[in-house]
């Protein structure tokens, strides 16, 4: 999983982050509110590891903000000292999946981001996606693009799955072979290819490309509105 920790103590990010790592995630750290809202807004992430008390702007709002606003259904594990039933039911109102007390074990850290992680995902992959002209149902990985049927292989779909979920936001290369391959892949020629299938084949069915090359940065689904 991809991982971002946002915790203003030291020694906790630290182990929480070489724990996870040595796990075998992709981790990213921030040690204040406004650096962890930046990052969770403009990269893509499994779950997020979320402290209450942080400089700059606190977890409540933090999360709140994810929501309300960025709209981001981001599974979140807060991680606090505050222990009360009032403090949890806050966590909760703001929008946190779960809630965790210090002083916590490593692996139960990562037992219950991998069960957020599992709940998204189902989630996720029982919605149909629409945006514009396009749709794709994933429970029969039937794919529609300006009322015409669109074929593709499993690699092509994977990738557009994930930039259909989050329509006009840019996905880098790292995040997309990350998530349709499992892992950054060797050289950029493999997503190259697979994107160049998918968008030839959207162009034959539609009459039009409706993913974006954000150069220097990745790639976006365009909403009517950019095209």
């Amino acid at each position: 999983m991809h991982i971002l920790i946002i915790e203003d103590d030291p020694a906790i990010a630290s182990n929480l982050y070489d724990f996870l790592e040595a796990r075998g995630h992709s981790v990213d750290a921030a040690a204040d509110g406004i650096t962890g809202l930046y990052l969770a807004v403009t990269q893509r992430f499994d779950g997020i590891l979320l402290d209450i008390g942080l400089p700059g702007a606190d977890g409540l709002t933090l999360c709140r903000k994810l929501r309300q606003e960025a709209n981001l259904d981001t599974p979140v594990l807060m991680l606090t000292a505050r222990d009360t039933l009032e403090d949890k039911l806050k966590g909760f109102d703001c929008g946190a999946d779960d809630y965790l007390v210090k002083p916590f074990a490593l692996k139960e850290v990562e037992a219950r981001l991998v069960a957020m992680h599992k709940r998204r995902k189902g989630k996720v992959t029982s919605r149909t996606l629409e945006t514009d002209d396009l749709s794709f149902d994933p429970k029969t990985l039937s794919i529609r693009f300006a009322g015409a049927s669109v074929k593709l292989p499993p690699k092509c779909i994977g990738l557009l799955a994930v930039i259909m979920d989050e329509p006009g936001r840019v996905f880098s290369r790292k995040e997309l072979e990350t998530e349709v391959w499992g892992d950054v892949q060797e050289t950029s020629d493999t997503l190259r290819s697979h994107m160049h299938e998918l968008r030839r084949a959207l162009t034959r069915a539609g009459g039009y490309d409706p993913i974006e090359t954000v150069h220097g940065l990745g790639y976006r689904l365009a909403t009517r509105a950019r095209t």
